[in-house]
């Protein structure tokens, strides 16, 4: 399950699984300090989340340094996805040892300790639930789709044993519109990897005349009038983009909007051979 609805709202799972681990930490920290007198550890987990934050990021953006310096303002432009979590997760623990390295800052430690492996616990717990709950697509989804001009299309046929990229997309949709020149580009470069333009819930007339007035040259623009692709990668959100490989299975997936960068750290992982 890519996103869950929270009434009109719907929240990449990833973002939900950290703000819940978050409160379980904050809530086993102030406990601590309410009920057994042990030190606030809370202040600590801070600093250790914006810690790891920066670092994954930081560490994003240097691995992609080459596209994010065709526009350096998008390395601030943290929707696209762009963290290396092992850096994050290093540099969180980083801090936590340095911070608790002198004797003073002892009985911080056992408090620390049950605080974020409490969090990292209930992160583990709530994923595997929603992965149990929900049964994540491995192939190409046998769905039925429609061109522009209403012939049935298939995504196993368009694919014809290349690597394939699926974006879920609306015209009425802005961070749609923006990443739509991004998919454009790798489109025209990549040769070797089918790109597709599942258009939600819209007809003909609509999408075509998105893509009359924003002139982007898009190649297999399809209908999905019953979201059905939405549906069955268990994202309610738009743009939701899947990432497939030689052999049909569903390798990467992203929710919400693509940069360069993020965009090629995916394609590497279904076409490692070639590069953006």
């Amino acid at each position: 399950m890519l996103s869950l609805q929270i009434g009109p709202l719907a929240l990449p799972t990833g973002l939900v699984l950290l703000f819940v681990s978050l409160c379980v930490a904050y809530g086993v920290a102030w406990s601590l300090r309410r009920y057994r007198q042990q030190p606030d550890a809370g202040p600590l987990v801070s600093d250790m989340l914006i810690a790891g934050l920066l670092a994954a990021r930081l560490a994003f953006v240097l691995r992609w340094h080459e596209q994010y310096l065709v526009a350096p303002w998008s390395i601030i432009n943290i929707r696209d996805g762009g963290f290396l979590a092992p850096a994050g997760i290093a540099a969180a623990l980083a801090i936590a040892a340095w911070r608790c390295r002198r004797p003073a800052m002892a009985a911080m430690r056992r408090p620390l300790a049950i605080s974020v492996a409490t969090g990292a616990l209930a992160w583990g717990v709530l994923s595997a639930g929603i992965s149990l709950a929900y049964d994540k697509p491995s192939a190409l989804p046998a769905v039925a789709l429609q061109a522009l001009d209403g012939a049935p299309v298939t995504l196993a046929a368009l694919a014809s044993g290349k690597p394939m990229v699926v974006n879920l997309w609306a015209s009425w949709c802005p961070p749609c519109r923006r990443e739509m020149p991004v998919l454009a580009a790798a489109q025209q470069a990549r040769a070797d990897i089918v790109f597709v333009y599942a258009n939600q819930r819209e007809d003909a007339p609509a999408a075509s005349a998105f893509l009359d007035r924003s002139g982007v040259t898009l190649r297999n623009v399809l209908l999905d009038s019953d979201a059905a692709l939405g549906k069955a990668a268990g994202s309610s959100a738009l743009p939701t983009t899947l990432f497939y490989d030689a052999q049909g299975r569903l390798v990467d997936t992203h929710l919400g909007e693509l940069s360069d960068a993020s965009l090629a750290s995916k394609l590497q992982k279904i076409a490692p051979s070639g590069s953006l």
